[in-house]
């Protein structure tokens, strides 16, 4: 069965270009399915975040992508080179915030970890590192094993942005930081893709959070996608309709769109559904309804919808 048979919404995004892909991707842990004939299409340029609940396999995903993890079916390139056999090559052109808070080399300071990152990338932007290190309160002078958690992914995100790769792979980015901590990075990454050429992959359950960066949505399940699309395209037909119904009222054969989510009342309905607008209204409205609001939902709403509907089927 592939994607395109399970998916609620589109998932294919034409012919790119793309700075990441996957066909079939497939990775098993034991009898558990990670990944199960996966297709990801990162456009050139694009910030795309994927959203899924835990166990989706949004950081199997991403640690594929930079050759941390062997895949064991399907096709896997990332701006040209296949991780599993150039893992090296592909992660210089990344940058990579982890899942996990804990450096590889807690015993050493801060300063030096940074020094010994950027000894891996020729683009390493000196001056960059030192400003954003100011912005985040770094102090490098500190040992890396005694950081917070929240401490540890602001050296994490300084470490991905400092030289300014082409692609960034961000798996849980605000996750351990403060409010105040979580806008300022915001507004770093928003300069950062103002600045810099820069395609983003961020997963992440705040979506709300990065929302405002967004472009482009993936939202996963069970290691398949149930949509894959350009966020424009998501807030245009993806939409909630409420309307009053007569007692009784079994809905229409035929919306003119998915219906995605039904909730609502005896005599009125709240239904979330895909398709255009204006054949989704007159649907409702031939089979008794009366709509009495439409409108689009933000992207964490439509995740929570999508999930949904997938759970209940």
């Amino acid at each position: 069965m592939t994607d395109n048979t399970r998916a609620m919404l589109p998932v294919d995004l034409g012919n790119g270009p793309f700075a990441v892909t996957t066909r079939g991707l497939a990775k098993r842990f034991g009898s558990v399915r990670a990944l199960n004939g996966l297709d990801l299409q990162v456009p050139e340029g694009a910030a795309y975040v994927l959203v899924g609940p835990n166990g989706a396999g949004k950081s199997t995903l991403i640690r594929t992508l930079m050759g941390l993890v062997r895949y064991q079916a399907g096709t896997v390139d990332v701006q040209g080179c296949d991780p599993a056999g150039g893992g090296a090559e592909v992660r210089a052109g990344i940058g990579y915030v982890p899942e996990g808070h804990r450096f590889g080399y807690a015993w050493m300071t801060v300063g030096r970890c940074l020094e010994h990152q950027a000894v891996y990338h020729p683009s390493w932007d000196k001056r960059y590192a030192r400003e954003l290190s100011t912005r985040y309160g770094i102090d490098p002078a500190r040992k890396c094993h005694t950081l917070s958690k929240g401490e540890s992914r602001r050296v994490q995100l300084v470490a991905a942005l400092a030289h300014r790769p082409p692609i960034l792979l961000l798996d849980e980015p605000t996750d351990g930081l403060d409010h105040v901590v979580r806008d300022e990075t915001l507004s770093i990454l928003s300069e950062h893709l103002a600045d810099s050429p820069t395609t983003v992959l961020i997963s992440t359950h705040r979506v709300y959070e990065v929302e405002p960066l967004v472009d482009h949505v993936g939202v996963l399940s069970e290691g398949r996608l149930l949509g894959q699309l350009p966020r424009d395209e998501l807030h245009g037909r993806l939409l909630r309709y409420w309307a009053d119904v007569p007692e009784g009222w079994s809905g229409p054969g035929d919306p003119g769109g998915r219906v995605v989510r039904r909730s609502g009342a005896a005599r009125a309905i709240e239904w979330t559904v895909w398709g255009d607008r204006d054949t989704v209204t007159r649907g409702l409205s031939e089979a008794g309804a009366a709509v009495r609001e439409v409108a689009p939902l933000s992207v964490d709403e439509a995740a929570v919808a999508l999930l949904s509907a997938r759970e209940a089927s």
